[in-house]
């Protein structure tokens, strides 16, 4: 099947799960919580005493980004640095309790986005697809942890000015907003 199809795998997995953040942060909005700090509280409640790094790591961001998302938690009082006995520059994250209250209001919102957007699918269908998506994340997992690159033909006309310039081109049409 082409990958211009939208019944693509890859393409239909990626937008729906873009669709249900969208959804999700529309409900949320008018509680102040960005998706960031939600995917941190998640994160934080299932891992409680990650470093920096790991939450990082875990929210598949860089380290100065979870840095400003960690200092505004903070600043809220959903979560407290306590330092990490054998290593001074380390400094681990727990949820306080507010943050278990606020992932506690906030959980039963991302419960329901997931069983709406589930709705017009029978408990059978439910438990295929989720058997299913199980059995393709963990041979993502196992590709993830052994996966090598495969050769790429990579002409020289495409790695060369030919493709800076037409990025260039295409980069010089957007305007600063």
């Amino acid at each position: 099947m082409p990958n211009t199809d939208e019944r693509y795998f890859g393409w239909l997995t990626a937008d729906v799960s873009r669709l249900m953040r969208t959804v999700f942060d529309r409900r949320v909005r008018q509680l102040g919580l960005t998706r960031p700090q939600w995917q941190a509280l998640v994160r934080l409640k299932r891992r409680p005493g990650a470093s920096q790094s790991e939450l990082a790591d875990m929210m598949e961001i860089e380290k100065a980004p979870a840095g400003r998302i960690i200092d505004r938690m903070a600043e809220k009082g959903w979560i407290e640095r306590r330092p990490e006995p054998n290593d001074r520059r380390i400094n681990r994250i727990y949820l306080t309790d507010l943050g278990e209250r606020v992932h506690a209001t906030i959980w039963p919102i991302s419960e329901s986005t997931v069983s709406d957007a589930l709705s017009d699918l029978s408990e059978a269908e439910k438990d295929r697809l989720t058997k299913l998506l199980f059995r393709v994340k963990a041979r993502l997992v196992e590709m993830a942890e052994t996966d090598q690159s495969p050769e790429i033909a990579w002409s020289d006309e495409m790695a060369g000015d030919a493709v800076e310039t037409e990025i260039g081109a295409a980069n010089s049409n957007i305007q600063p907003v």
